[in-house]
């Protein structure tokens, strides 16, 4: 997030109004929903934790139990539980 000074990007007008509920403050202004991107989609963090779901999944398939995927992924059994079952 950058900090920009309101009378560089906003009309005078607009600041004025603005200053009638808000005067020397920050104030953060969201984006569009239409231009938020997912959660990690940008990173690639998202794709990872895809392809690991996918993985743990397929071992599971196989015949790895809960525990043995656990100890193998670092995660809590409940997390293995729910990527497992997961529909």
């Amino acid at each position: 997030m950058t900090t920009v000074k309101a009378h560089t990007v906003l009309p005078d007008a607009l600041i004025r109004e603005i200053q009638l509920y808000i005067q020397g403050e920050t104030i953060y202004i969201p984006k569009k929903d239409s231009s938020h991107a997912k959660w990690g989609s940008q990173s690639g963090t998202r794709k990872r934790l895809d392809e690991r779901n996918a993985a743990i999944r397929a071992s599971f398939e196989k015949g790895r139990t809960i525990l043995q995927l656990a100890d193998e992924y670092f995660l809590s059994i409940e997390s293995i539980k729910k990527i497992v079952y997961k529909k």
